[in-house]
C-alpha cells in the first residue's frame, strides 16, 4: 500500500469505527517490523466531556488503545492476503505489559505512535509501542495481540 494511509484506507484494514477508531493516519511502515501512526487529539473528542470537565485529559487507556490500533494495522497488512483482499481482520488484545504514562495528552496535541514488532507470527504478535507529543514521550507499553 502507498503511504500515507488515511481514514478511508484504515477502515479497510481495521474493523474499528468512530468514535473508537483512534488512528488518523499511518505515515511510515516497514512491513512486519515497524510502523508510525498519528492521532490528532481534538477538543470535540467524546471522552473529554467527562474526563475531566474544565481540565480535559485524554484517558491513558485510550492512548494505549490507539497505540494497539497502529500495531494492528501493521499486523493486518503483514498477514498475507489481507491488504490485497481489502478485508478487515479483527485484532484482540491478549496482554499489555510495562505500561508507563509520562505526559498528559490534551486537546490540540498530536500523538505520534511508533510501534515495533518484537515477535511476529501468523496470528499472535508482540509489539513495543511508544506515544509521543512533539518529541516528548507520553506513554509506552508492550502489547500482545491476536489477529484473525
Amino acid at each position: 500500500m502507498k503511504l500515507p494511509l488515511y481514514y478511508e484506507d484504515i477502515v479497510k484494514i481495521l474493523p474499528h469505527r468512530y468514535p473508537f477508531l483512534l488512528v488518523d493516519r499511518i505515515i511510515e511502515m516497514d512491513p512486519a517490523k515497524r510502523i508510525v501512526g498519528i492521532k490528532n487529539v481534538t477538543a470535540d473528542e467524546p471522552f473529554f466531556e467527562g474526563h475531566f470537565p474544565g481540565n480535559p485529559i485524554m484517558p491513558g487507556v485510550l492512548i494505549i488503545e490507539a497505540m494497539a490500533q497502529v500495531g494492528g494495522v501493521m499486523a493486518c497488512l503483514a498477514i498475507r492476503g489481507n491488504a490485497e483482499r481489502g478485508t478487515q481482520a479483527p485484532v484482540f488484545f491478549m496482554s499489555i505489559d510495562k505500561v508507563k504514562f509520562r505526559k498528559t495528552v490534551v486537546p490540540g496535541d498530536q500523538l505520534r505512535f511508533e510501534v515495533k514488532a518484537l515477535r511476529t507470527g501468523s496470528s499472535v504478535w508482540k509489539m513495543a509501542g511508544k506515544a509521543f507529543v512533539a518529541e516528548m514521550l507520553a506513554a509506552e507499553a508492550e502489547l500482545v495481540a491476536k489477529v484473525r
